[in-house]
């Protein structure tokens, strides 16, 4: 059993570990929760060439500093964010190497929202309910702390300084939704409104749900004062008694009563939660078959990640460790016509 830690120097305000959740519990009153971004674990898999499942450290909207106990390997992925070991700046969206007693430190989003930090075996809190993913609404869990040490589990080992390009979803774009079940009670010019409407993420946003900012009058359904409390999940998109659209993210509730014009479709639930200020989101509705055909699109994708790492083209001037590498290898003259030794 690993006896390996990372130790949480400094801790961002919304700081917790999360995995791909717990399915299951919706009869029980308990959402799934997991991370906000979850493509965001499949790329850091990848680049340590690990399960997917394992559980990562989720930090929402500034990180921290952390100090390990022996060499880790590391990803960073999801919201880029300013980071460095030591002093010597990292790539995003790479893998590294974390040397024993030294400290990485990860600042602010950058853009974006939720930013990973990927451990080689994982964070290996003790599991509840079959998964690691802290859920603070349900009290199962907690956010981290500075002086938290973090079990790491068993690595097999691999390489380091392996890059992949991300899926882009940090700047808004288009966002896919199908009809829910209170879709009807929304007038056709309404639903039409609703496509052509701008929304920003509005500063009202958690691992609850994102409120939607937008210009002109608000969406209003037919008898929504009748509707009966009943189950909701995450992609679904409540409107308030104002009006007001309400993306519903992991670690929602699992009943309420406002009624919902659409759902997200799962491919599009990261270009929601990693929405930054400013960046502007547009809904279109699709029909079954391009939401299921979107579906496995992203599927294959995610298992095609592996296949996209590549080695990560290291700036020299950003190399503490550069005089280590083997640069040379033998030397010869310009002048000397038998450069390979061959005379008699």
């Amino acid at each position: 059993m690993s006896t390996r830690s990372l130790t949480v120097v400094e801790a961002g305000p919304s700081m917790t570990v999360q995995d791909a959740g717990r399915p299951g519990y919706l009869g029980e009153g308990l959402s799934r929760s997991g991370a906000a971004d979850a493509l965001a674990l499949a790329e850091g898999a990848a680049l340590l060439g690990q399960d997917a499942g394992l559980a990562a450290v989720e930090m929402a909207g500034m990180g921290g500093a952390f100090r390990a106990s022996d060499d880790i390997r590391i990803a960073l992925t999801g919201a880029p964010m300013r980071a460095d070991i030591d002093g010597a700046r990292l790539a995003w969206n790479a893998s590294h190497l974390l040397p024993a007693g030294a400290v990485l430190r990860v600042g602010a989003a950058e853009t974006g929202n939720y930013g990973y930090l990927h451990l080689g075996g994982g964070v290996s809190v003790p599991p509840v309910l079959g998964s690691r993913a802290a859920h603070l609404a349900a009290g199962l869990g907690r956010a981290l702390q500075a002086g938290d040490s973090l079990p790491v589990g068993d690595d097999p080992g691999g390489k380091t300084g392996l890059t992949l390009e991300p899926a882009p979803r940090f700047g808004g774009g288009e966002v896919r939704i199908t009809e829910s079940m209170q879709t009807a009670l929304f007038s056709d010019d309404t639903r039409a409104r609703f496509e052509a409407t701008d929304f920003n993420r509005d500063a009202r946003a958690n691992r609850m749900g994102v409120r939607l900012a937008f210009d002109g009058a608000p969406f209003a359904a037919r008898g929504q004062l009748a509707i009966l409390s009943e189950v909701i999940v995450p992609g679904d998109i409540q409107m308030t008694g104002d009006g007001t659209p309400f993306v519903l993210l992991p670690e929602c509730q699992t009943t309420g009563g406002y009624p919902r014009i659409a759902t997200v479709i799962p491919p599009d639930m990261a270009r929601v939660a990693q929405a930054g200020a400013g960046a502007v989101l547009r809904f279109r509705f699709v029909d079954h078959d391009e939401g299921v055909a979107a579906l496995s699109r992203h599927r294959a994708a995610l298992a095609d990640l592996p296949r996209t790492v590549r080695p990560l083209l290291r700036d020299p001037a950003q190399m503490p460790d550069l005089l280590s590498y083997h640069l040379i290898d033998g030397a010869v003259s310009a002048h000397d016509p038998d450069p390979e030794g061959d005379r008699q």
